[in-house]
């Protein structure tokens, strides 16, 4: 049996460590409501560009676009959206996990698709499996992200797209779903041919008696080519979003499960501690009482 003192070492620093994973889970707790709160203040506007594309393409049937149309894959890129710090449980592994399944099921080589991280996580990751990855640098997602942060990357992947390097770009993140469940998703943000999104925007115009019409200046065209780019990079927004609501939550779990078996470990370490102190009490006794009958 151990010693006393070591006991009681170990009780007094299992008892930081759980200060520490509780004040982790309360501000995990505080920054995913001020992360479903952003959430919900986005959707709105990713549904209204999804209807104003939609009513684009509705109302003039003669409007093309490269990210509208499909075509024969070549290179994907593959955007792999994590969290800057680990302690999250299972979180950046389920995303690695669920790509890593993709990735040997539908490939043959490393040749046929590129990684865009998001995340220092995931950057390491792809670095540590020899992935090519479209970053050289780290893109941290922190917790008030804006559009600024991920802007470089989404340039080039919208550009690569656009002249023909890439032919599919892939998100894989995790959904929020509550406070307990997060999915991993992997959704196709370009080519939006068959984004079933965008094909509910167009049957709820054709809802109604009468059909409305729009005029475009200076063309339905134009507004296309301006429109398309922000419904991507907005699409993209809401899956970094979702995620770090995620993260958050993934790691509010964590912390309370490691903060309630660092009691369950204080509690059998104090009866362990109770019988040391115990036995060395009965030695004590056993000494004392020995010494007397050895005078008497």
């Amino acid at each position: 049996m151990r010693s006393m003192r070591d006991i009681k070492q170990r009780i007094n620093a299992t008892q930081k460590t759980s200060q520490i994973t509780k004040a982790m889970h309360m501000v995990s707790a505080s920054k995913l409501k001020k992360a479903e709160r952003s959430i919900v203040r986005f959707r709105p506007l990713t549904e209204r560009l999804y209807k104003s594309l939609a009513r684009v393409i509705e109302n003039d049937r003669e409007v093309s676009h490269a990210i509208l149309e499909s075509r024969e894959i070549e290179k994907t890129v593959y955007i792999l959206i994590s969290s800057d710090r680990g302690l999250a449980g299972p979180y950046n592994a389920n995303v690695f996990k669920a790509f890593q399944s993709y990735i040997e099921k539908n490939h043959q080589s490393h040749d046929e698709f590129i990684v865009a991280t998001l995340g220092y996580k995931a950057f390491s990751f792809a670095r540590r499996k020899q992935y090519p990855v479209l970053n050289t640098e780290v893109i941290q997602v922190r917790d008030d992200v804006q559009f600024l942060d991920f802007q470089s990357i989404s340039d080039q992947f919208i550009k690569g797209y656009l002249s023909g390097e890439y032919d599919r770009v892939v998100v894989f993140y995790n959904k929020f779903i509550n406070t307990l469940t997060q999915e991993v998703k992997n959704e196709t943000i370009m080519p939006l041919e068959k984004n079933p999104i965008l094909e509910a925007k167009k049957d709820e115009e054709d809802t109604g008696p009468y059909k409305r019409m729009y005029h475009y200046e200076p063309s339905a065209q134009a507004v296309l080519h301006q429109l398309l780019p922000m419904v991507v990079v907005n699409a993209l927004y809401g899956m970094i979003l979702e995620a770090k609501a995620s993260e958050h939550a993934a790691r509010m779990t964590a912390m309370k499960s490691a903060t309630d078996n660092a009691k369950d470990l204080i509690r059998e370490l104090q009866l362990q501690y109770n019988r040391a102190r115990q036995d060395a009490i009965t030695i004590e006794l056993t000494d004392i009482i020995g010494g007397a009958n050895a005078v008497n």
